[in-house]
């Protein structure tokens, strides 16, 4: 079993760990993973489905609740086969793991966010995010990664 107290880790080291077991989920079911050499399009690793198609995986953590978001130029909704994995890491515990569609964000809602940062002062530059708390985390539940990955190893 690994250590379950994340606080132990940087947000650095963190991130890699959550990089390298969203790598191990996608292989546990058979995937072919592929890492990228250079992280400069947003695109953490590739992975190939049953069918033969290469979908785009990028990896997102938080600690517990809170928001976490990547920029627009780096994550394309109009994107098939782009595809968002979030790591949500508590005390104790293995990290719950989410496989979300680039899709999830076309229509803005209290979790899936679109913020543009368009209004006068604003200097922060477009971005999608997610945005968990308590009482909206059970709306991530369709998301879980055991039922998403389905339609990684389905073959139609």
């Amino acid at each position: 079993m690994p250590n379950t107290n994340w606080n132990d880790l940087s947000p650095l080291q963190l991130g890699r760990y959550a990089e390298y077991f969203a790598k191990m989920e996608f292989a546990s079911y058979g995937l072919e993973v592929y890492t990228t050499e250079v992280d400069d399009h947003g695109v953490d690793f590739i992975v190939k489905d049953k069918n033969g198609r290469f979908c785009e995986i990028q990896v997102k953590f938080l600690r517990s609740k809170g928001n976490v978001f990547t920029p627009k130029s780096k994550f394309d909704i109009s994107n098939k086969n782009l595809y968002l994995t979030l790591l949500i890491f508590e005390h104790g515990k293995l990290p719950d793991i989410f496989l979300i569609p680039s899709q999830a964000w076309e229509v803005s809602n209290e979790v899936f966010v679109d913020r543009n940062y368009d209004k006068p002062g604003q200097t922060s530059k477009p971005e999608y995010g997610i945005n968990i708390c308590q009482r909206k985390y059970e709306i991530l539940e369709i998301f879980k990664f055991e039922e998403s990955v389905k339609c990684f190893v389905d073959v139609f």
